[in-house]
C-alpha cells in the first residue's frame, strides 16, 4: 500500500521567510509558491535528492494550519505524505481495519495535482499522513 516518502510538510508561520532559509542558508531549490485554496494554505516544495520539503503557511485564520500555529507559532513538522498507487483502494482497506480518514473520505486534489486523502493522527502514533496516488 504505501510507497516511497514524497514529502514532509512543515507548518511556518511566514513562508517567504522559511523557504529563504532553505533557499539562501541551505542551498536547496525552492519552488515558486501556490495557493490551494481546498486545502487553506499556500505552499513551496524544497527539491531534495530523494524527497521534498513542503512549507506549508495558512491562507487565512480558517486554515487547519492557523490553528497547528497557534499551538505552535515557531511552526513544526505538520505531516508525512507517502506515496500509493490507488488511494481508493488504501482508503477502503485503511477504513476497513478502523483508520479514520479526515474529511468525507473522498479524496481531493493536491498541490502536485494527483488525489490526496489525510489519516487521522490518533491512529498512527500522533502523526498526520497524506496519502498520494502516483
Amino acid at each position: 500500500m504505501l510507497g516511497r516518502v514524497n514529502h514532509i510538510a512543515i507548518a511556518v508561520p511566514i513562508l517567504e521567510e522559511a523557504a529563504a532559509i532553505y533557499r539562501d542558508t541551505l542551498g536547496a531549490k525552492v519552488s515558486a509558491p501556490q495557493s490551494l485554496p481546498e486545502h487553506g494554505v499556500t505552499v513551496v516544495f524544497v527539491e531534495l535528492p530523494n524527497t521534498k520539503i513542503e512549507l506549508l503557511e495558512p491562507l487565512d485564520d480558517l486554515s487547519p494550519i492557523a490553528a497547528f500555529l497557534q499551538r505552535n507559532p515557531a511552526g513544526g513538522i505538520h505531516h508525512i505524505c507517502y506515496e500509493t498507487p490507488d488511494i481508493n483502494a488504501a482508503a477502503e482497506k485503511l477504513q476497513a481495519v478502523g483508520a479514520r480518514v479526515l474529511g468525507d473520505g473522498t479524496p481531493k486534489i493536491g498541490a502536485h495535482g494527483k488525489p490526496v486523502l489525510f489519516l487521522h493522527p490518533k491512529d498512527f502514533n500522533g502523526t498526520l499522513i497524506e496519502l498520494e496516488e502516483v
